[in-house]
């Protein structure tokens, strides 16, 4: 089986700091259990060497990847290898020096968390955010790109869509035309944690995906929502991709990559090097394949656990941990 193309990398498994802002804390990597949660340098560039067709590589975890003190150098890495890299962040430790990387590095894609419209909403929903950095720092991104001709990455806003943010979408588009915005991404919370075998902390952010779901609105509210918000972005000339809101029912004979295309076409590593099956998992606790050090991917791409995986997925009766994945039932 041909190796994936697309590879995603966790630079950062810190949960508990002050730029990951999450609002339920059930990882304990990184301070103050333990020590910087950094994928090493020399592991990235292993990983980097098991996959000579990689043409895409997103950097993205449970922690922010720009606080990975080589982060610029790990795009440079693999932008010299013609590989497209693309990144996640919160732009909360963005400052000049990190702007001029950004232009400079080789870097793709940025894309920028923005759960909200307002400071009060942003601010919830981010724990120890602060709205106003996040604005001043897109506008040192806009000035920055500026300064360079247009040179860097292209601009990406993420908004995930709850129940207490659903309100401000439509605002969020009209806000986004302050900067070179090429889409604005708006997603479902990506898993409800319902598999069977969730480790008991995981529960309370079960508590808070039932909470905040979008499932326990009418689907009127929210298409009026969407009708403003793409109305909008139709007259901003903005690119807006929204979630579907009803879950995909798969016939038996559906196959397996046509209902996630993870375990056949792309891979994700922890920080240390944990093989799991998607992005969505997130953590290895939850389920992995093993921990990527001296042998090959190869060997595990194609080993037993891999292609049981595979054929479960494929099956009328997928892993437990997919049938409460957005990305499985088609509401991502």
């Amino acid at each position: 089986m041909e190796l994936p193309r697309f590879v995603q990398m966790e630079p950062v498994g810190q949960c508990n700091l002050r730029c990951q802002m999450c609002p339920i804390q059930f990882r304990q990597d990184g301070p103050p259990h333990g020590p910087p949660a950094f994928m090493e340098y020399a592991l990235f560039t292993h990983l980097m060497e098991q996959f000579p067709s990689m043409e895409e590589l997103h950097l993205q975890g449970l922690g922010e990847p720009l606080m990975h003190p080589r982060f610029f150098d790990m795009v440079r890495f693999a932008a010299g290898r013609n590989v497209k890299v693309s990144v996640n962040t919160n732009l909360t430790l963005f400052n000049s020096s990190r702007a001029e990387a950004c232009m400079t590095s080789g870097l793709s894609l940025m894309h920028v968390s923005l759960d909200g419209s307002t400071a009060a909403t942003y601010e919830r929903i981010r724990v120890r955010s602060r709205w106003s950095t996040v604005l001043k720092n897109l506008e040192l991104f806009t000035s920055t790109q500026e300064r360079f001709q247009g040179q860097g990455p292209d601009l990406h806003i993420v908004m995930v869509l709850m129940r207490q943010n659903l309100h401000e979408l439509p605002d969020l588009v009209r806000l986004c035309q302050r900067w070179p915005v090429k889409q604005l991404w708006v997603q479902h919370l990506c898993h409800d944690y319902g598999e069977g075998s969730l480790p008991a902390h995981y529960h309370s952010m079960r508590d808070y995906v039932n909470e905040q779901t979008l499932e326990r609105v009418e689907p009127a509210v929210i298409e009026e929502v969407f009708g403003r918000a793409r109305e909008r972005a139709t007259e901003a000339g903005m690119s807006l991709r929204l979630p579907r809101i009803q879950k995909e029912r798969y016939a038996d004979d559906v196959p397996g990559d046509k209902r996630c295309d993870w375990p056949w076409k792309r891979a994700y590593f922890s920080y240390r090097g944990d093989a799991m099956p998607c992005c969505m998992i997130a953590t290895p606790d939850r389920f992995n394949f093993g921990r990527i050090r001296s042998e090959p991917f190869a060997a595990l791409w194609q080993g037993k656990a891999y292609e049981a995986f595979r054929q479960q997925l494929a099956s009328p009766q997928p892993p437990d941990i997919c049938r409460s994945c957005a990305s499985y039932t088609g509401t991502f």
